[in-house]
């Protein structure tokens, strides 16, 4: 085992801001936990001046964005538990590979290379990318519409337009068309070695009425991963769509990780030393 970490690293995905992960973030600092939430690189500003002007995320991709956070994990002065949501999710699965966390977690994570089924919900919640081949240079911006049928669905409609004006930036093209097409890609940027059985261990967290990442993708990669000997541990939480983070009931979300990733990480006391010895 690591031994039990005491930082947590949040990375947030795609079309949002680190602000996303406020709750969580509290919600852990208030248990004495030291939290980063890294913005994805290139990103400075607040949510209406990226809004304004996202020019600098133009052309952002998964190499740059995993480079970025592994320098700052590189940095801690321990391994740090690794917490990402979308986007973040497979980041923090291609992290692990490159054997770097006390243990991670991936909520409502994009899939990596390997994950071949498509259900109609992914194509028409990520078309407003994928539509167009240019948006592979470009930022697009979600329309309310948009985000909600792809992140807010169960969601009241006046807490999806909060969450919608609280959140939402244009995102970069070009991680969606890495995702989408990376089992017809050679050396794909979203490739993770699902053999790998020297990696931390990993839970896969899926919400039941997710439409942007639905728990088949989830369970399909879950799956994979029963090829390695590491640990990968998969939880289905009861409608949930994809803003699962910050809709109502996120603090069982929230508490869940933090009691799985204590058990997947904790040094053994003397007393179970022993009686690990002895058998």
């Amino acid at each position: 085992m690591s031994g039990e970490s005491k930082t947590i690293v949040l990375i947030h995905g795609l079309w949002m801001t680190p602000a996303g992960w406020d709750r969580f973030r509290e919600f852990y600092e208030a248990r004495g936990f030291r939290v980063l939430a890294p913005a994805w690189p290139r990103m400075q500003g607040s949510v209406q001046e990226l809004r304004h002007n996202p020019s600098a995320l133009a052309g952002l991709g998964l190499l740059e964005i995993a480079a970025h956070y592994e320098k700052i994990i590189r940095s801690l002065d321990e391994r740090p538990i690794l917490i990402g949501h979308s986007m973040g999710g497979l980041i923090v699965q291609i992290l692990l590979d490159r054997g770097l966390g006390a243990a991670g977690v991936s909520i409502n994570g994009t899939a990596p290379k390997g994950v071949f089924r498509l259900p109609f919900s992914v194509i028409k919640a990520a078309s407003p990318v994928l539509s167009n081949p240019l948006n592979f240079w470009r930022c697009v911006m979600l329309s309310f519409a948009q985000f909600h049928y792809a992140f807010a669905h169960t969601m009241p409609k006046h807490d999806a337009r909060e969450a919608y004006k609280q959140y939402l930036i244009p995102g970069p093209g070009r991680p969606i068309f890495q995702a989408a097409f990376a089992n017809f890609t050679p050396w794909a940027a979203s490739d993770v070695d699902h053999f790998n059985s020297d990696r931390v261990p990993l839970l896969m967290i899926a919400g039941t009425e997710d439409l942007l990442v639905p728990p088949i993708l989830n369970r399909i990669n879950y799956n994979l991963y029963q090829s390695s000997c590491a640990v990968t541990e998969y939880k289905e939480f009861q409608n949930r769509s994809h803003l699962i983070i910050t809709q109502e009931g996120w603090e069982e979300v929230a508490d869940f990780v933090l009691t799985w990733t204590h058990a997947r990480t904790k040094r053994p006391s003397t007393h179970e030393m022993r009686q690990m010895t002895n058998h």
